[in-house]
């Protein structure tokens, strides 16, 4: 008996043994327009919010730098020269705005950091997730590579 058979005799044997009120195998209502209920991530889908991930980190690092904003290419940036001048001339605006800038820029490195996260983390997940695919195609399979059937699955389950 091949796979195909084997499976449509024991998805016909459950169907039959099934009770009216055990859904286990598909959405109960739900409003979801027809489609399944299994949760469904395409790697294309990780892809792009890796992607996003990566370019908003790009962007970021450029952007947001207001330490460094308008700054010589070894010196301190504008809002730390205001800073400076304000307290060289006793505003105590100089202080805050020197506080205001090392926080701002603590709170970039934080989003920065959680960017590179998320785009490794995908980027690693794909991988893992192929490899674990591979494997367990591989496992499944004879020598000869012909798929196993259920009942064999099925021994190795329990």
């Amino acid at each position: 008996m091949s796979f195909d058979e084997e499976w449509a005799q024991i998805k016909a044997e459950t169907a039959g043994r099934q009770s009216a009120h055990m859904q286990l195998n598909q959405l109960d209502g739900g409003g979801t327009g027809g489609r399944g209920g299994d949760l469904v991530v395409h790697q294309d889908d990780l892809g792009a919010v890796g992607n996003e991930a990566f370019t908003l980190h790009g962007r970021l690092q450029k952007k947001a730098d207001i330490a460094g904003a308008g700054s010589d290419p070894g010196g301190p940036g504008s809002s730390e020269q205001a800073a400076k001048n304000l307290s060289e001339h006793n505003f105590a605006m100089g202080d805050e705005l020197s506080s205001t800038v090392a926080l701002w820029g603590s709170q970039v490195k934080t989003v920065l950091q959680m960017c590179a996260h998320v785009s490794n983390h995908l980027d690693y997940s794909k991988k893992r997730h192929a490899e674990d695919d591979a494997h367990i195609a591989a496992s499944m399979r004879h020598r000869d590579g012909s798929a196993m059937t259920v009942s064999e699955i099925s021994k190795l389950v329990k």
